[in-house]
């Protein structure tokens, strides 16, 4: 299934408990929709969320709110079912926010571009936490639910842990050339794994974060998203648009199991029955894949096909360069192109 945004999104979260989809785009506005797998999606919401680019989006308070992050450093609170705004926090970051994710029921946080990550609760109201976790922009996050501490990458090329409890950055990792963009959880627990700009994979040991444990090349070009499949397996969206299947220990590319288009995957995220994956890019599209018959269609591809697309992989892999642009970088400048062209939960 395929949706029709009309201009590039920044950011994509599926519902907690119903077949619903939001999409943040670089106009400052917030997509609802309702999909179903015998229908195309059906658009319920259309806000004009802020003045300036929507980056980040995310269902909060058990699904009943969506929340959104933007440039202008403001988090809007937006209702679900009447799509009226319920709080609106103009301060939140003293930086434009790059990142939002879910922590519990009635908590979540936000990162900003110079590196702040906040926590906020939202039947206290109020951010709760607050980590000065990096010196560039936090590009993505990953909350451990177990040991409470939750994970920051950056485009300063660190891997950031943050102990909700004690309330302090308890470690940081060494810098990195590469910048990070994507991290999750692997192995039971065990593996911490980060994408990066130049297309490497590097995997940390938990309790191990000074520097990365193991590493290996995936595709030749950026890993900006990483969904964890299961825990020895991953699947990975690149700037060259393809979704792949890769393999943590063994390492290795499993083989691409789709291609959203030419242009970078900005985001990936699975509906909350995992029957869909949905990408989006910057060919302004959001699409919702059949997880279970892309997988099985691509189980079902010949030895042959798999074989060819791996030793295509490993000739990519000897002529790897950094890309030319950063992530951020491009990010900043969609943002500026649009713009040429065209008190937070105190108040519930």
């Amino acid at each position: 299934m395929e949706v029709t945004l009309g201009k590039i999104p920044f950011d994509l979260d599926f519902h907690p408990s119903s077949s619903l989809v939001a999409a943040g785009l670089i106009t400052g506005d917030l997509h609802l929709y309702r999909y179903a797998e015998d229908s195309l999606p059906q658009r319920l919401l259309n806000v004009n969320a802020h003045d300036e680019s929507c980056r980040a989006v995310r269902f909060v308070d058990s699904g009943r709110i969506i929340a959104t992050g933007s440039p202008d450093c403001s988090i809007l609170a937006t209702d679900v079912e009447t799509g009226n705004t319920v709080a609106r926090r103009e301060d939140a970051h003293g930086a434009a926010l790059s990142r939002l994710i879910n922590l519990t029921e009635t908590t979540f946080c936000s990162g900003d571009d110079e590196g702040c990550i906040k926590v906020w609760d939202t039947r206290k109201r109020t951010c709760c936490n607050t980590f000065n976790a990096h010196e560039e922009y936090v590009s993505d996050m990953c909350f451990v639910s177990g040991s409470m501490q939750l994970l920051g990458t950056s485009g300063d090329g660190t891997l950031s842990v943050c102990n909700l409890r004690k309330n302090k950055v308890q470690s940081r990792s060494e810098f990195s050339e590469d910048e990070l963009l994507s991290v999750v959880v692997m192995k039971n627990g065990r593996k911490v794994v980060c994408g990066t700009q130049t297309g490497a994979l590097f995997l940390y040991s938990w309790g191990y974060f000074q520097d990365w444990s193991d590493s290996f090349r995936g595709p030749s070009t950026s890993i900006d998203a990483l969904l964890k499949l299961d825990e020895d397996t991953l699947i990975s969206g690149s700037e060259d648009g393809v979704i792949r299947l890769m393999g943590i220990l063994p390492n290795r590319i499993i083989q691409p199991i789709a291609e959203h288009s030419e242009y970078p995957v900005e985001r990936l995220g699975f509906s909350h029955d995992r029957k869909f994956l949905g990408s989006i890019s910057h060919d302004q599209m959001l699409k919702l894949w059949n997880l279970e018959e892309l997988l099985a269609s691509n189980q079902n591809a010949s030895k042959s096909q798999v074989a060819a697309a791996e030793s295509d992989d490993d000739e990519m892999d000897m002529d790897v360069k950094a890309s030319s642009s950063m992530k951020g970088s491009k990010r900043k400048a969609d943002e500026a192109s649009n713009a040429s062209t065209s008190n937070f939960f105190a108040d519930l």
